[in-house]
């Protein structure tokens, strides 16, 4: 199992991305991830809080499928 060493938000990219120490990668677009599960402007705000301020919490929150319990 990869362990985490870094993960931010790329702007120019519009993704956040994580990297592993076995030098893998993933990007997660955000703008891809708000147009499927977001239905309103005060839940992208929320995502897009994340996004700036937690990424990690973001990533975490997109690839374990929690968005039911940030949108409840």
């Amino acid at each position: 199992m990869s362990k985490l060493i870094f993960c931010q938000f790329n702007i120019d990219t519009a993704c956040v991305e994580l990297v592993f120490d076995d030098r893998s990668q993933i990007p997660i677009d955000f703008t891809a991830v708000e147009n499927e599960v977001a239905d309103n402007r005060f839940q992208r705000s929320e995502l897009d809080y994340l996004i700036y301020n937690d990424p990690l919490a973001y990533a975490d929150l997109i690839l374990n499928s929690k968005l039911n319990v940030l949108f409840e």
